[in-house]
Formats: C-alpha cells, structure tokens, sequence
C-alpha cells in the first residue's frame, strides 16, 4: 500500500474516532435526566451507576471474542457489525418509554463493543513499526476533541428534546459504518488470518488465557492493568474530589475539565510526535507514567496545601502523562504478538478496561469514603509500582 493511500486510511480512522467520540460524549450531560424519567430522585444514581456497569460488564466478555473474529473474517466486516450494534443501542435509548428498554439498549451495544479494539488492530495491521505510536497518538486526540465538544453539543441539543442526542449519536455513528463500508479496505490479508474457530473462540476467559500465557505480553499487561486502575481512581473520583475539598460549583469544575480535553490533545497530537524524532518509545512510555504518577502525588499534596496552582498542576502532569504513556503502551502490546492475534490481544485489553470500569468506581468511593487522602495515596503507589515493573521487566521492542 502507498504511503499516500496509508495517510488517506488513517484520516479515515480518524474521523471515524471522532464521530465516535463526539456520539458517546453526547449523550453524558442528559443520562440523569433520561433515567429521571423512570426513576425517583434518591435512586437516578443508582440507576445510572448499574446502566454503565450492566455495559461494561457486557463489552468485558464481548471485547475478546469481537477480537478474536476480526482476526478470523477481518477487520471490516466485523467492526461494521459493531458500529450496528451502538447504532441499535442508541436508538433503543432515544425511543425509551420504560427502564428495561434503556437497559436493554445498553446490553445490546455493549454485547456489540469492540470497534475500538478493532480499529487498533487495523492500525497495527497497517503501520510501519516507527509510525504506530504516532497514530495511536492521534486516536487518542480525535476521542479527545470528541469528549471536549460532545457534552456541549449534547447540552444544546437535549434543551430541544431529551430523546434527540440518542438519535443523533446513532446517526453520527451510522455515518461511521457507511465510511467503513465504502471507504476503509480490509487491513489483515487472507492469508494473515487465523485458520479456524473453535468453541473456546466465544470463551472470553480462553482468551485471557492465551494471551496471558506470553511472557511478555502478559508483564505488558500487567503494567497496563496498574495505569488503568489509577487512571480510573482519577476519573471517577476528580469531579467529586472537586466538589468536596474544593467547594467548586459546575462552572469552576468545567473550566478544569476543559483543560483536561487541552492537555489530553495537546499531549498527544503535538508533544508525542515531536518526543518521538527524540527519544524511544519505551523512554517516552516510563517518562509518562512517571509524570502521572507526579500529578497524582500534586492531588495528594493539595489536600494539605489548597491550591488552585497545585490542583492545575496535578491535571497538566495526569494529563500529559496519559496522552505519552497510553499511544506508546498500546504500540508495545501491538509489537509483541503476530497479527493473526491481534484482535484477540487488543479484545483482552479493552475487556481489561472495561473490567476496571466495573471495579474502580465502587472501590475509589469505599476508600475516598474513609479518606480522600489513602485514596490518592493508593493511585500514588500503584503508579510508582507501574514504573518499578516497566522499567524493570519490560524489554526493549522486539519484533514478532
């Protein structure tokens, strides 16, 4: 494939990204309202807590064997049949008229999960080893921008009708199946495929078996397993960390989120590719977890000593940190199995994540409930321990 033809495939998989990004983002602002609908006002959080743990708990056991079939039938037509399943998904939202159809449309989308994972293994299947983390770098700002402008748009458009958001998202990702469809070719060749399905292919436990039964990727893992679990200590607790210790209403804490989207865009699209021309991905991944971990201990530092410099300071090195570490980890994880895996091995990772987005939340808030303190604490150590593993165990890049 011409180097040309490549660039116009990535953007491709970039816009695809970013209608993704900007459809799920959409809908956040309106969730409490949707559920309102259904339920009394002391159990909408509870309803919205099970709605993301019923979808999270669903894409864990979808991811891997989604993975797993694009490494059988390719890339293209499996990830299609995933941008159906969000489009359903959300469309089963906007329609509502009872609590079971939301959850149903949950289900549906997340048994369907996976076109993530699936464009990851396309990128693995069609970069050049030195231009990977770049565009995995670039997903990363696209999901980004997504994030920054979805909310917004979505705030706009549910004062018009709650149900809108939900149809519009569907629409934004349709528009994704139908540029799959007509303009992405199919990225793992014939002959690259996995030869065969059997039963333990729909076993996502199989899968993590397999998968953990390479040395190093497993080790890779492993440290991947620490980031997201302190990433996620991050995400789920900072708005309320905020609202707490801070006393910020939603305007302060908006403009904070907004330097988030800054920093995740700027980290990623700028500062990577420029690192890249400098230093090795591995120098760049311990350096960005170390800068998390540094942000993280700024969050600890600022329930001791308020301030809005340390609290801004704490985002900037989280933030960084992320956009450095994750586009260079998930280079490494492609590097380190054939590509005839690498459905199954980008499956478990995001089956990993999705699993931590069942846990981290209820978890942070047990420990934020005894101290807010222990708990940033807790991210604190658990990054360090990241690094110690990284930088100790994992090899420099090797082939496959």
């Amino acid at each position: 494939m011409k180097t040309k033809s490549k660039k116009y495939i990535f953007w491709i998989i970039i816009m695809i990204v970013l209608l993704n990004s900007i459809g799920m983002s959409i809908v956040l602002p309106l969730l409490p309202f949707i559920v309102g609908k259904y339920l009394p006002a002391p159990q909408i959080v509870v309803g919205m807590s099970i709605l993301l743990s019923v979808f999270a708990a669903c894409t864990f056991f979808a991811a891997p064997i989604f993975g797993a079939l694009s490494d059988r039938y390719g890339r293209k037509k499996i990830l299609i049949l995933s941008l159906l399943g969000s489009v359903i998904g959300y469309v089963l939202f906007g329609i509502g008229g009872a609590l079971w159809v939301l959850f149903l449309g949950r289900i549906i989308d997340g048994l369907t999960a996976g076109n993530i994972s699936i464009l990851f293994a396309y990128i693995s299947d069609t970069t050049d080893p030195k231009e990977r983390t770049k565009w995995f770098g670039y997903i990363g700002s696209a999901m980004g921008i997504g994030k920054l402008g979805g909310p917004a748009l979505g705030g706009l458009l549910g004062s018009i009708s709650l149900s809108l958001p939900f149809f519009v998202t569907a629409a934004l990702i349709f528009l994704s199946g139908l540029a799959t469809y007509f303009l992405l070719p199919e990225s793992l060749a014939p002959e690259k495929r996995a030869k065969h399905l059997t039963l333990d292919s729909f076993n996502v436990f199989s899968h993590f078996k397999d998968i953990f039964s390479l040395k190093e990727v497993k080790l890779l893992l492993v440290v991947g397993m620490l980031f997201f679990a302190a990433l996620g200590i991050f995400q789920f607790n900072f708005t309320i960390f905020l609202k707490d210790i801070y006393k910020w209403g939603p305007a302060f804490i908006g403009t904070m989120l907004t330097l988030v989207g800054i920093c995740e865009i700027i980290s990623r699209a700028v500062l990577l590719p420029w690192l890249l021309k400098r230093f090795s991905e591995r120098n760049i991944g311990i350096g960005g977890l170390v800068g998390f971990g540094v942000g993280l201990g700024f969050i600890l530092l600022s329930i001791f000593v308020p301030s809005i410099l340390i609290i801004s300071l704490a985002v900037i090195f989280i933030i960084t940190g992320e956009g450095l570490f994750d586009p260079t980890y998930n280079s490494k994880l492609s590097h380190s199995i054939v590509e005839s895996q690498q459905g199954k091995l980008q499956g478990v990772n995001q089956s990993i994540q999705s699993a931590n987005n069942v846990i981290m939340p209820l978890a942070a808030a047990a420990i934020y409930f005894y101290s807010p303190a222990t708990l940033y604490a807790t991210a604190t150590f658990i990054v360090v321990v990241a690094v110690i593993v990284y930088a100790k165990y994992i090899p420099k890049r090797k082939s496959v």
